[in-house]
């Protein structure tokens, strides 16, 4: 092959028209934005400032002594809202993916196993979190069984979330493994495959691609919920905020825990709508999922 036939072809001129045009509209339309944006805060800004009770809602909620004296406590209870939300993301991943995958067994020798994984989803999925932490928080210490000991707040709390997203997730995995198209799963059993090695090497692969952002999204939501492990006693972000609130009688400490709630989801938001897009754009072009 010489090396004419080898080096790619440079762009028409059309083509290099079309890109310049693209490009002027992308700015022009980011321009907009961003002064559309910058005019409606500036419009908020003033209007809350200019409101009659600002200066006490300023006193309140925004005062930079209580924040510099409170920021430590805070953030201290924030690193135990890190260590639950660690482990209660392994929990969830592992018994939510076993749920899915015993409620997609199809022998009718499975029915019983079906049911109880079905009753544990409508269960788990219709009771609200706080509910499920009364009853884990308070039930099981309640029990007084000796060979538990003293569990501490922060792991009864992990369990509660657990419970309750495992059952969300189970649905998301199961709706992922069913999206895989049967003969994916028919194809890798006439190769030889075995039941187990066809779902783990042809159809979790497919089924976790599909359901990515899905998943993202109740990490997301998990991550602002394991602030309410502070309801049975553990000294997180949101307990801690709350005793200094009491001790400084002024609601800043909650905007310093809210904003470090804040801080902490916007990098996973981001990474959730990056990878939902990735997805977008390949499943439009006609790429393999």
């Amino acid at each position: 092959m010489s090396n004419d036939k080898a080096r790619p072809q440079a762009p028409s001129q059309i083509e290099l028209e079309r890109r310049a045009f693209r490009k002027s509209r992308k700015q022009k339309s980011t321009l907009i934005a961003f002064l559309s944006t910058l005019g409606f805060a500036a419009i908020a800004w003033i209007t809350i400032i200019n409101a009659p009770g600002w200066d006490r809602v300023e006193q309140s909620f925004f005062d930079l002594e209580t924040l510099q004296a409170a920021w430590p406590k805070v953030l201290d209870g924030l690193m135990l809202n890190l260590r639950v939300l660690f482990f209660s993301c392994i929990g969830v991943l592992v018994i939510g993916l076993s749920l899915a995958l015993l409620r997609t067994l199809r022998a009718p020798i499975f029915t019983p196993i079906r049911l109880l994984v079905r009753g544990y989803v409508d269960l788990f999925r219709g009771l609200p979190l706080i509910i499920v932490l009364y009853l884990v928080g308070f039930g099981i210490p309640g029990l007084r069984l000796e060979f538990l000991g003293r569990i501490p707040a922060e792991v009864l709390g992990t369990v509660a979330l657990i419970l309750t997203y495992s059952a969300y997730v189970a649905e998301v995995f199961r709706a992922g493994i069913e999206a895989v198209h049967p003969s994916q799963r028919l194809a890798a059993r006439s190769l030889g495959l075995s039941y187990g090695q066809s779902m783990r090497l042809v159809v979790l692969p497919q089924a976790f691609r599909k359901v990515a952002p899905p998943l993202m999204n109740d990490f997301v939501s998990l991550q602002k919920d394991v602030g309410l492990i502070s309801v049975l006693g553990a000294i997180d972000a949101v307990r801690a905020a709350q005793i200094e609130v009491a001790r400084f009688a002024n609601f800043t400490p909650y905007v310093v825990a809210g904003l470090l709630f804040v801080l902490l989801a916007i990098p996973t938001v981001r990474l959730a709508d990056y990878i939902t897009t990735r997805l977008a754009k390949r499943e439009q072009a006609g790429g393999v999922l």
